[in-house]
């Protein structure tokens, strides 16, 4: 069978979709969606739910039931040959009697690989990359967590096109139009961790949720806070979806970190940098302890420049504005860089219309 016409593009594309229901519930695993095709019609769908539950083969296997037999397995990334909370996906593929499987993507980690090599010899034929870039921009989260044992850090910043992220007088609403926004909520939606820090949170009360239509995902809300000074009564800290964490030091007294976890706020205690706050790469671990493969660094100006002037910010997104407001907040308050050409490090790409905004994309450049 070509593996590369539309129909079976669609296919995975739906495989694609359903890996995405996963989205805040998934990690630490990856958000991985099949579908079983038999005679050009889709018989069976799956996605992983989270840890412990069934993987998406499995799922779309049950959901087949008999159906499943000869046909073939669209699924986003390789076959796991595993045993772990589940057993292998192989053997449950191999069981049902499956005829094809088509992946997107090969299992990079060495513990799970080598479920296609397993298919094929039991007589399943594999084939490999359809739709690979857009199953891998699904689990980049996931990969880079895999590579670096740490979080993805992708920074989002609204401002005006002279850099500024609030007026003087501190009013930042609304800075972008209702499809910029739009977006930043489907970062949010797209990410496990939303984090701010403190003066953020003092000032402006965010709720830090990914409002969709009439969804309401909430990703972990994470707080740096070298000293536990946040009001207890922040928006943030409501406990629904996956709840708030306060990154904190030994600033914080004991009484304090003990209120906030009796009012179901959990509390890291990080070590230090130089400056006397959050050592940051404390701060990811922590972040990685709670599963979280991807925290979108949202503000304010201090907490993004912190992670630019630590160069832990591995993608960026920047909206901006038609509109010059000559002083207020700067997007990225940190120590900066000392020459200009120190200022390389990310590819861009071109700018993209949203609206009267625009928005740019930036990926750091890293050695493998």
């Amino acid at each position: 069978m070509a593996a590369n016409g539309p129909h079976q593009m669609g296919f995975m594309q739906e495989a694609i979709a359903l890996a995405r229901r996963g989205r805040q519930t998934a990690a630490p695993n990856p958000m991985v969606g099949c579908v079983l095709v038999r005679d050009g019609r889709i018989v069976g769908r799956g996605w992983h739910r989270s840890p412990g539950c069934a993987h998406a083969e499995v799922a779309a296997i049950a959901d087949a039931g008999a159906a499943a037999r000869g046909a073939t397995a669209y699924v986003t990334l390789e076959p796991c040959n595993h045993t772990g909370r589940t057993r292998p996906c192989v053997d449950a593929i191999i069981a049902a009697g499956i005829g094809e499987v088509v992946y997107a993507l090969p299992d990079p980690n060495p513990v799970a690989a080598g479920g296609a090599d397993r298919l094929r010899a039991a007589g399943v034929e594999t084939t490999s990359g359809l739709c690979k870039d857009e199953a891998r921009e699904l689990v980049r989260g996931w990969l880079h967590a895999l590579q670096r044992k740490r979080p993805l850090v992708i920074a989002k910043a609204a401002m005006s096109l002279d850099g500024r992220i609030a007026a003087p007088s501190g009013e930042s609403k609304w800075l972008t139009g209702p499809a910029a926004r739009r977006i930043g909520h489907e970062l949010r939606a797209d990410c496990d961790a939303i984090l701010v820090g403190v003066g953020t949170l003092t000032a402006d009360d965010p709720s830090l949720t990914a409002r969709l239509d009439d969804a309401t995902l909430a990703p972990l809300r994470v707080v740096l806070d070298t000293n536990g000074a946040s009001p207890i009564g922040a928006k943030a800290f409501e406990r629904s979806g996956r709840g708030a964490l306060i990154l904190t030091t030994e600033q914080c007294s004991q009484s304090q970190a003990r209120m906030f976890r009796d009012c179901g706020v959990d509390v890291a205690i990080c070590g230090r940098s130089a400056n006397g706050r959050v050592d940051l790469d404390d701060a990811l671990a922590a972040l990685a302890d709670r599963g979280v493969l991807s925290v979108m660094v949202e503000g304010g100006g201090k907490a993004l420049g912190a992670f630019l002037d630590e160069d832990l910010i591995d993608e960026i997104h920047l909206f901006y504005a038609p509109m010059l407001l000559g002083g207020g907040r700067a997007a990225f308050d940190g120590r900066g860089v000392a020459r200009i050409a120190d200022a390389g490090g990310f590819d861009f790409d071109a700018p993209r219309a949203v609206g009267p905004d625009f928005v740019v994309r930036g990926r750091r450049r890293r050695a493998r």
